[in-house]
């Protein structure tokens, strides 16, 4: 007489079949929602993040095929269901902590938060955004590092006026990052001969890039920001940064348009795929305020509300045309310090405060740190002994 198949040891099994997007196992990931035997035939139930997930049919064939190949197995069948939205989020969790737990090693302190400041596509202004945003932060008390992932198209070193710096090697053959402005820097811009050389580089080169920025440039260890300037679109730099630092978070640039927001929408898309948490959405060119308070709405108006009810995320920002960003740029002068009072500055140290609330400095979210807090809160509390 036959035996009949063991739950434990069909677990054991599907452990060994992975989901190609998540990066981890079935089991572990919780995609394995129930367990059934009858005889010799077994019943699996297993719960996928979409139902139409392009990756069901090779799932669903690892499970079979895995699982039929076990003795006493004679057949297997295989019920696809899709997950809520609150077991899809557990799932995305655990995919997270996954690639966290096994990310290679990086000379930038776990302990820093990873700002990318991404745009769907050129022209948005999302470098002067990075940089103004650097410098908005720094300017709140924290240290800043600033890297400026767009390798082709570097321009964050005459942005910070730092176009007569190099980068240099220390002892210990790492890149000590140079500093303009209170902020730590690396770019391509610092290595090559001048701005106007151009980096023929395929995209191998240009993840590789990316990685000695990250692995073999002695960033400070008190970095309490490390804010990526990312070239626009969904390509090989995008896809480095989320293997690299899982811990980092994506901010999305638009512009008011529909055609701008519409594309701001795939690399958001393709952040959620790699597991990158989108924090929020800044509207640059938000129109243009005359001296006599006329306002005019150049590139249409509603994209950046809107791209953020579609992401579920707030729009923490909405920059309007301001020519002295243009100027700033050119001449190595930020707005945020340059003409600290103009509309466009306002706007841009608003959205670095509320930034730096969404996702604070990591020592601020210690235990010791809340201990400290609550025992100054008692303080506060308990009247003066006479």
């Amino acid at each position: 007489m036959r035996r009949m198949a063991d739950i434990a040891a069909i677990e054991a099994t599907l452990k060994g079949v992975l989901d190609p997007e998540l990066g981890s196992d079935i089991v572990d990931l919780g995609m394995v929602h129930g367990i059934h035997i009858e005889g010799t035939t077994v019943h699996i139930r297993i719960a996928l993040t979409i139902a139409a997930c392009p990756m069901r049919d090779q799932i669903e064939n690892d499970v079979v095929r895995k699982v039929k190949a076990m003795p006493d197995v004679d057949e297997v069948v295989v019920d696809v269901v899709a997950m809520t939205q609150a077991q899809r989020s557990e799932v995305m969790s655990k995919a997270r902590r996954h690639a966290r737990d096994n990310a290679e090693p990086t000379m930038v302190n776990p302990l820093t938060r990873v700002i990318a400041v991404s745009s769907g596509k050129g022209g948005v202004g999302k470098s002067s955004v990075s940089v103004n945003l650097a410098a908005a932060i720094a300017d709140l008390g924290h240290s800043v590092g600033l890297l400026d992932a767009d390798i082709w198209g570097f321009s964050i070193p005459r942005m910070l006026g730092a176009t007569d710096l190099q980068l240099a090697a220390g002892e210990d053959r790492k890149i000590t990052p140079a500093v303009a402005q209170g902020i730590h820097l690396i770019s391509t811009g610092l290595i090559v001969e001048n701005e106007d050389t151009a980096l023929m580089w395929r995209g191998l080169m240009l993840s590789k890039a990316l990685e000695q920025f990250l692995k073999d440039v002695a960033w400070p260890r008190d970095l309490d920001y490390l804010v990526l300037d990312m070239p626009p679109g969904t390509g090989d730099i995008q896809m480095a940064l989320s293997r690299l630092l899982p811990q980092a978070e994506m901010l999305v640039v638009t512009t008011p348009q529909k055609a701008a927001q519409k594309v701001a929408a795939r690399v958001a898309d393709m952040a959620r795929r790699s597991f990158m948490p989108i924090v929020g959405v800044i509207e640059n060119m938000s129109g243009f305020t005359t001296e006599d308070g006329r306002h005019y709405a150049l590139f249409g108006e509603g994209g950046g509300d809107e791209l953020a009810n579609d992401l579920a995320v707030p729009l923490i920002g909405q920059i309007p045309l301001d020519p002295f960003v243009v100027e700033g740029g050119d001449e190595g002068a930020p707005i945020v310090r340059a003409h600290p009072d103009s509309p466009a500055a306002e706007a841009i140290k608003r959205a670095a405060a509320e930034l730096t609330l969404l996702i604070p400095p990591a020592e601020d979210e210690t235990c010791t740190s809340r201990i400290a807090l609550l025992a100054e809160q008692l303080e506060t509390m308990v009247p003066e002994r006479t």
